[in-house]
């Protein structure tokens, strides 16, 4: 039995469950702490929708401070066949959430037999984060993006969330983490309906290229090194994983435009 006399396994919510199984109290720290010292954090991360789905996107670097603690840092991740999560904030907290939606998602499916709507996805992740609010005070902080393709409607969504779990549909585009404002101007820009699926990755990666060049915790492209950012198309066919060599071709193209423009 669990805490509110259910038996185990009749509640659909996998975060519920060891939530009722873990009742230790977390340590207290106060409003305006400083957060947790060698706590990686992960930066910016785009989504935009196209005329297929939606594209996501994060870049690659992870800071501790004003030092880069890694350059290779994955922040886009399927939640399920048909949805992925772009995660800014402290790196380890936002992968532990991510990997426990996935768990969460898969849970429900198992128990109800059916999948659960977009939306009651995209509202379950905000109860998730609310859920977290004493992380938040402790100065861990996510902010994630989520974004994926409404079987039911039939046309890609996306959702932004705050610190404390407000979540908010966006029509377009939307970008969170330090260079979040730099990428949404950027794809304010390029952006257009209608959009298919190569000037969509365009769009995106060219909105990690301008933030990378206004926020130093961002990274742009790099060529010489191999290392590009990560990203995904969600369409009715599922989630897929952009080959790097096609993120490749996108950049060349962005930075060979520039140049030739100058």
């Amino acid at each position: 039995m669990i805490g509110d006399g259910m038996p185990i396994g009749a509640n659909p919510s996998f975060f519920d469950l060891i939530r009722d199984f873990d009742r230790q109290p977390d340590p207290v720290r106060m409003p305006g702490d400083a957060p947790p010292p060698g706590a990686p954090h992960g930066t910016t991360v785009v989504a935009l929708r196209f005329r297929d789905g939606v594209v996501m996107a994060g870049d690659r670097r992870a800071v501790e401070g004003y030092t880069i603690a890694d350059n290779e840092m994955q922040k886009v991740f399927p939640a399920d066949d048909h949805s992925a999560v772009g995660i800014a904030g402290v790196a380890g907290q936002a992968i532990e959430m991510v990997r426990l939606f996935q768990t969460e998602l898969e849970h429900y499916e198992k128990v109800e037999g059916e999948e659960l709507s977009l939306e009651g996805k995209a509202n379950r992740l905000a109860q998730m984060l609310r859920g977290m609010f004493p992380m938040v005070m402790q100065g861990l902080v996510v902010v994630p993006i989520y974004g994926g393709f409404d079987v039911r409607r039939t046309e890609g969504r996306i959702f932004r969330y705050d610190v404390i779990g407000g979540r908010y549909e966006e029509s377009d585009y939307a970008a969170t983490g330090s260079g979040g404002m730099h990428a949404k101007a950027s794809m304010k820009k390029r952006w257009r309906r209608g959009l298919d699926r190569a000037g969509a990755l365009e769009v995106a990666v060219e909105a990690l290229v301008d933030a990378g060049e206004s926020d130093t915790a961002t990274a742009g492209p790099d060529l010489i090194r191999g290392i590009f950012p990560t990203v995904h198309v969600i369409t009715a066919e599922g989630v897929e994983e952009v080959p790097d060599e096609e993120v490749r071709g996108a950049a060349e193209r962005i930075l060979r435009t520039r140049e030739e423009s100058r």
